[in-house]
């Protein structure tokens, strides 16, 4: 009895300890956040009299003249765009890829399967160059299909994968009864196993999405039209034609990274259900 009344203030001050931290950290990772938008809703001249003042007179318009003055609406609807298109038809082709390797054994399988997880350990950035020389010969640069291709393609690895092993934990007897059913492959494919497998493509399509929106060195190298920048690259050329209004690339960058908040809290469920489901399966 005596030890466990000692075990109780050293519980306590355990759990108070851990709380502590995870509290500090939160809040960490939230301030800035917060003052950024905080921010952008103040005046230039406000801002620099006390930069960690609150905007009691908010600013709207640094919005309306970031998104309509700056060009950043247009920057951010490419960058939509390109992200949903891609991603789309990305786990699209990484949910059959993965599937079949998954399910069939065939000659070259193994080879097929090593050069999907050599692309998860190669940096993209060593491939830049290659890739621009091959656009530039093939006259692939400056359009707006160019980035499509270097953005599902550098998807693909990690979503097939993924897939790949999230497959592995499903039963077989659910295809066969479908099968028995008069299903066919395209039947199996998009009515049985692709709800089955919902958590591993919504965590996939939450990575992807987010990857593609902030993607920058290849949207900067191979496209150069201004019209058909991203938000990555835009976000770039905005600072440096309004370097001295701080407030006003606040509010920009704000526009930009709310979206991926936004997605990111919504729908963090799913990526720890995508990446657990296979163990709990299993």
């Amino acid at each position: 009895m005596r030890a466990n009344l000692a075990l109780k203030p050293v519980s306590f001050l355990v759990k108070f300890s851990i709380n502590a931290v995870v509290l500090a950290f939160s809040l960490s990772c939230i301030f800035p956040v917060l003052w950024l938008i905080n921010s952008s809703l103040r005046e230039d001249k406000d801002f620099l009299g006390n930069i960690t003042a609150l905007a009691l007179d908010p600013r709207f318009d640094n919005y309306k003249r970031a998104i309509f003055t700056g060009k950043m609406g247009t920057y951010f609807m490419n960058s939509a765009y390109l992200s949903i298109v891609s991603v789309i038809i990305g786990t699209v082709l990484a949910f059959i890829v993965g599937y079949f390797l998954s399910r069939y054994r065939f000659k070259g399988r193994n080879l097929i399967y090593l050069l999907f997880l050599s692309g998860m350990i190669v940096p993209t950035l060593s491939l830049l160059i290659p890739v621009f020389i091959q656009f530039k010969l093939l006259g692939l640069g400056d359009a707006w299909y160019t980035l499509f291709l270097p953005y599902i393609a550098y998807s693909l690895p990690m979503s097939v994968i993924l897939i790949e092993g999230f497959v592995k934990t499903v039963s077989y007897e659910i295809e066969e009864a479908a099968i028995m059913e008069g299903a066919k492959t395209s039947d199996l494919l998009f009515r049985v196993m692709f709800p089955l497998c919902k958590p591993i493509i919504s965590t996939i399509i939450i990575f992807n999405f987010i990857g593609t929106w902030n993607e920058f060195p290849f949207s900067l190298i191979l496209v150069n039209n201004p019209a058909l920048r991203t938000v990555s690259v835009g976000l770039n050329d905005f600072n440096q034609m309004y370097t001295t209004q701080y407030t006003l690339f606040m509010a920009a960058l704000v526009a930009v990274t709310l979206p991926v908040i936004l997605i990111y809290s919504i729908f963090s469920k799913y990526i720890i259900q995508g990446m657990t489901a296979g163990a709990v399966k299993g």
